[in-house]
């Protein structure tokens, strides 16, 4: 991620999986904290994947 514009598109599909009440993504870091309740790390794998974004081991 380098932008803004790459930061809104990860929060806005990783907020669109069931369960997930916040999500809080560090530019510099490149890291994201998800917050809720009832989803999996694939889930959200999957939508940062389908934000155009890879997720690091």
């Amino acid at each position: 991620m380098t932008c803004a514009h790459c930061v809104r598109s990860v929060v806005e599909e990783v907020s669109e999986v069931p369960g997930v009440s916040a999500v809080e993504v560090d530019l510099a870091s490149g890291r994201a904290e998800v917050s809720g309740e009832g989803f999996s790390d694939d889930e959200i794998r999957l939508a940062v994947q389908e934000a155009g974004y890879k997720v690091a081991p």
